[in-house]
Parts: structure tokens; C-alpha cells; sequence
């Protein structure tokens, strides 16, 4: 689990998360947070699996197996979906 612990805290970071807030959302304490980001402890599965449900990434993406980041788009609408992938098609050929 290479860097689940800097992952972990850019996600919380980037969403403005405390480690308190995001504790509470899994029904953790903060210290084990703290743990989790200073590689001290790693998480069960189902923790896991839920960590990666509040910041939209892939369990593979926190352990650092994939280094893709998923968007999750699907509230968007068809002619907003079709704008993102123009963007993205754009900014891959550059």
C-alpha cells in the first residue's frame, strides 16, 4: 500500500475535509485518520471501499495500483458528457 497515506490526504485535502469531518463520516476516530496518513495503519476492506466511495477513486487508485483518478459524470447530461469528452480528447493530443 504504497502512498495510501499521501493519497488519502490530498483527496481529503482537495474535497476541504478536516480529518475530524471525514472521521465522523466513516465512523472512525480522527487519530486513526492521522494513522492511516502517516502509514501507521491501513485499512480494512469495507473501510477502504468506503474511502474510495466519498472521493470518487477507485480502491486501486488509493493503493496506488492505478495511477488513474476517475471523475464521476454521471449526473452530467448527454450534452454535457459530450463536452467533457471533447475536452479531454483535445487535451490528450497536446
Amino acid at each position: 500500500m504504497v502512498d495510501l497515506g499521501v493519497r488519502l490526504k490530498k483527496l481529503r485535502t482537495d474535497k476541504h475535509l478536516t480529518q475530524e469531518q471525514l472521521s465522523k463520516r466513516i465512523g472512525l476516530t480522527k487519530s486513526v485518520i492521522s494513522a492511516y496518513e502517516c502509514d501507521l495503519r491501513y485499512p480494512s476492506y469495507d473501510i477502504l471501499i468506503t474511502l474510495a466511495s466519498i472521493f470518487g477513486v477507485t480502491t486501486d487508485f488509493l493503493l496506488g495500483v492505478d495511477k488513474k483518478q476517475v471523475v464521476d459524470v454521471s449526473k452530467l447530461s448527454d450534452d454535457n458528457l459530450q463536452i467533457i469528452h471533447n475536452l479531454v480528447d483535445a487535451l490528450a493530443e497536446k
